[in-house]
């Protein structure tokens, strides 16, 4: 499918697109209920690489919260598709993108208010958010810790490219997931995970992430849930990724 604006996704997906100044995180939770599964939402801006996609769970919400992995994984196979050789795409718990060691932007995730945990939600709905081009901060050197994709040496044409490339890799994951079942996932969303030498992780049933020291002991937990709700990499008030 080929938009006026020229993104081309795969079957399955809807193109919805919004003018520069939308949200496609919030637009697509506001029509995830009507539009179903593939709807894609997508923001034409030269400062940001900006979209969301609907997902229909077929399981409770405990375990289907776990499809933000799916989401994040692709988003990282998107970024590693396009990006100058030799530059590592990392990963901050849980929803953060590191790229060549600087914050460039993360994941969101949201479902149904007043959906329990033990339900099937009606929708779910990944979100996605790069800093394309910052003359404001990261370029000026203001904000050491966070870089964007044009400082890091990515061409301005290749920002559209990364939203298609998402949407191929993201039906990727997901064959992932129904052939090897969640470990698949699970396993290339870990390795892109920054970790302290010699600790072991895991993602349990409910996503939440279980990290053993080095030197054995109890596992630390740490809840998805509430790492989703602080998404501690956006900056509401600029709605962009915050300058780290």
């Amino acid at each position: 499918m080929r938009t006026i604006e020229g993104l081309d996704l795969p079957p399955g997906y809807t193109v919805v697109s919004l003018r520069e100044r939308g949200d496609a995180f919030a637009h697509a939770c506001a029509i995830a209920g009507e539009a179903g599964a593939g709807a894609f939402v997508h923001v034409g801006r030269y400062d940001l690489v900006e979209f969301a996609v609907v997902l229909e769970p077929e399981e409770p919400l405990a375990g289907a919260r776990r499809a933000f992995y799916a989401g994040m994984h692709a988003l990282a196979e998107a970024i590693a598709a396009h990006c100058p050789p030799e530059r590592d795409v990392a990963f901050r718990w849980p929803d953060a993108v590191v790229f060549d060691a600087g914050l460039v932007g993360g994941g969101r995730l949201a479902w149904p208010q007043g959906c329990g945990e033990e339900d099937v939600p009606d929708w779910l709905v990944f979100g996605a958010m790069l800093r394309a081009a910052d003359l404001g901060g990261a370029e000026t050197g203001l904000a050491p810790d966070s870089t964007s994709l044009v400082a890091a040496g990515f061409e301005l044409v290749e920002t559209q490219a990364i939203a298609e490339s998402f949407a191929r890799h993201l039906l990727l994951a997901f064959d992932t997931w129904g052939e090897r079942g969640f470990r698949g996932v699970g396993e290339a969303y870990l390795e892109r995970l920054q970790k302290a030498p010699g600790e072991k992780r895991i993602i349990d049933g409910a996503g939440d992430l279980l990290v053993t020291p080095a030197g054995g002991g109890p596992a630390a937990r740490s809840s998805l849930t509430q790492a989703l709700r602080a998404c501690a990499w956006y900056d509401p008030a600029r709605g962009a990724p915050a300058r780290a």
